[in-house]
């Protein structure tokens, strides 16, 4: 076998292993996780007596595909009906557990005192959170925006108080996973602000 002959055959070699480590490169990319990050102040001062003096808080209800760490999104403008999920981008917790952390975080901070419902007192009223949707939704190809639905119903005792759909959107700054987490986590703020001034105009009813 010549030096050429030789040279030619190193040359493939180092190619195909080249191609080889490409390939498998390629196949396992690594994910990318998401949260809604640190959360900011409340935008206006907490009133000095706050709507209620103590609730609990059950953790949020939802669809199965909400309590895995996947993250969806919708093709509005292809396919509304089909909900996809992102190949190589995930929640680091599931969105459920996301939702409600954030939703009695901003709760605690207008003053409530903040129960779970193992920590709960007989009497205190009780916030259950169901949630319809919680998405990316593109309307094209460069525009997209975060979608949050929710009924949130307040008990005392055995008794509906009061219920009440909220729905919120957030644009996303960039058409993809990272701008659908940020419009995501600012839709479910803005929720938050919803419910707090839904529950400081109910009548709770004393036991």
């Amino acid at each position: 076998m010549t030096s050429t002959t030789l040279s030619r055959c190193a040359a493939l070699a180092t190619l195909g292993a080249a191609l080889l480590l490409g390939g498998c490169a390629s196949r396992n990319p690594v994910s990318t996780y998401y949260d809604f990050g640190p959360t900011p102040p409340l935008a206006q001062a907490a009133p000095a007596k706050p709507a209620l003096p103590m609730l609990v808080i059950a953790d949020a209800n939802g669809p199965a595909w909400l309590d895995s760490q996947r993250m969806y999104y919708r093709l509005l403008y292809a396919d509304a009906q089909q909900s996809r999920p992102y190949a190589y981008n995930r929640w680091n917790t599931p969105p459920l557990q996301l939702l409600s952390q954030r939703l009695k975080t901003r709760i605690a901070q207008s003053g409530v005192k903040v129960l779970a419902t193992t920590d709960a007192a007989g009497g205190v009223p009780l916030l259950r959170i169901d949630v319809d949707d919680f998405s990316q939704n593109f309307n094209s190809q460069t525009q997209s925006i975060g979608q949050v639905s929710l009924r949130a119903s307040l008990f005392r005792g055995h008794r509906l108080i009061d219920q009440r759909t909220f729905s919120r959107s957030g644009q996303t700054a960039s058409a993809d996973a990272q701008g659908g987490a940020q419009a995501l986590a600012s839709a479910t703020d803005a929720i938050a602000a919803d419910l707090l001034g839904w529950l400081g105009t109910l009548d709770i009813p004393q036991q």
